[in-house]
């Protein structure tokens, strides 16, 4: 089996596709990063992967929902946290003023205290960006700073983002509602 989500290595998505394949059991499927979401889709219908997996908060996602609604399907969704987050700022910066983000990030805290957002696709983007001195912090994996501890520090931990993933591929599974019958929401609700 050949899944297919947005790379880089290190990303949120490789990491949380290879966490959904060991749940899944899937050990020997094969994962094949792109660099977006319109490539991954296009390899999917194209029938070079077999599953493209994406988050639901990728800015990206209603537009791959209706690009592809006729020939990429739902066929498995789940909840799962991303690599803890935080905003780091070089060390060399007292007052920052430029952050990078990906859009999925904008509102994960105030940033009314940097004058200049800067869109990156991805939080692996961001750290490039941010070591690269494009901006003076930005919002990325908080094991960024712990990987270069003398470049950055952490300003703000903002944790993991938890997020819905959904798993598509060619074949509809049902035009009827597919529920989960021990979904977590059961443990909420009164039964």
């Amino acid at each position: 089996m050949n899944f297919a989500t947005l790379g880089p290595a290190g990303s949120n998505h490789a990491l949380v596709l290879s966490q959904y394949l060991q749940a899944r059991g899937q050990y020997n499927a094969r994962i094949h990063l792109f660099d977006t979401f319109e490539a991954a889709f296009n390899a999917l219908t194209q029938g070079k992967v077999d599953f493209v997996m994406q988050v639901t908060a990728h800015p990206t996602h209603s537009d791959c929902v209706g690009r592809y609604m006729h020939r990429a399907f739902p066929v498995d969704s789940f909840i799962a946290p991303s690599k803890p987050l935080g905003i780091l700022t070089r060390r060399d910066v007292d007052t920052p003023q430029s952050i990078g983000i990906q859009p999925a990030t904008r509102y994960y805290t105030d940033l009314s205290a940097w004058p200049t957002l800067v869109e990156e696709a991805t939080t692996v983007k961001v750290a490039e960006g941010l070591l690269a001195g494009h901006y003076d912090s930005g919002i990325t994996a908080l094991d960024v700073a712990h990987q270069y501890p003398d470049v950055l520090r952490v300003d703000l931990d903002l944790g993991p983002a938890l997020d819905t993933w959904v798993v598509f591929a060619t074949t509809r599974l049902s035009n009827d509602p597919i529920l989960w019958p021990d979904a977590p929401i059961m443990q909420l609700l009164d039964y």
